[in-house]
């Protein structure tokens, strides 16, 4: 078995390798294997120069590298990434250091265990560290994952978590739409519909970034995901 790593990366030359090393080094349970899938939407920096000379330094990890030929947006990244991925799992790491890769096998274990079809990492429950950062976020989350749960009816804490892990076969079966920060409430409008799903949540940790530390969410993004939770689960559905 293999767990496809998607890992969209736009101007993280800071981060990127380090990002690199951790998810290489995670031992997953039961033997699976990491497949990483790197896209690059276009960075300004050294983002490409710095991944490439990893490639060249570690021959033996399984890594697939793409380069989209404009910024197309974190969405697009990932479908691209959900495209050339080939494992029997997929997860999203973000490039910068906000979610700990060490906790892919906290994800895993309900479908290994054959509970799960999708576990979502939530920043809310459990005991794993979190960094203090902005209230006005945390509002808005909690306010996005409540209106995403009224449409579909589940009692997710944390919609916009990154760290989603589905089954391959689950998440490549959807006609995936939004190009940038749009993918966290589509992707549940429409992983919520398919017929006897079974979706799980666990506590992860969470070293959020500060916007002098690389963060690029803003609250343009917090009304684009207000309009694709409308969008998805009322107006187009498909």
């Amino acid at each position: 078995m293999i767990l496809s790593v998607i890992i969209p990366a736009y101007n993280e030359q800071n981060t990127i390798q380090n990002i690199l090393q951790r998810v290489n080094s995670v031992n997953l349970i039961e033997k699976i294997e990491k497949e990483i899938v790197i896209v690059n939407d276009a960075s300004k920096d050294n983002t490409e120069n710095i991944v490439m000379q990893y490639i060249k330094e570690n021959p033996n990890v399984n890594i697939h590298y793409h380069k989209q030929p404009f910024n197309k947006g974190k969405g697009a990244a990932i479908h691209k990434g959900i495209e050339l991925a080939k494992g029997d799992f997929i997860i999203v790491q973000d490039a910068d250091l906000e979610y700990d890769p060490n906790e892919y096998n906290i994800l895993l274990k309900p479908i290994i265990d054959g509970f799960a079809d999708v576990v979502y990492g939530s920043r809310f429950i459990g005991g794993k560290p979190h960094r203090i950062l902005f209230f006005w976020h945390s509002i808005g989350n909690k306010f996005l994952t409540f209106i995403s749960n009224a449409f579909t009816n589940l009692n997710i804490t944390d919609m916009e978590t990154c760290y989603k892990l589905f089954k391959a076969e689950y998440l490549k079966s959807l006609n995936l739409k939004e190009n940038r920060f749009g993918f966290e409430p589509e992707v549940t409008a429409k992983i919520s519909r398919v017929e006897n799903i079974r979706i799980y949540e666990v506590g992860i940790s969470y070293y959020g970034r500060t916007y002098k530390e690389g963060k690029k969410i803003n609250w343009k993004d917090g009304f684009r995901a207000l309009y694709c939770l409308i969008k998805y689960n009322v107006f187009s559905k498909k």
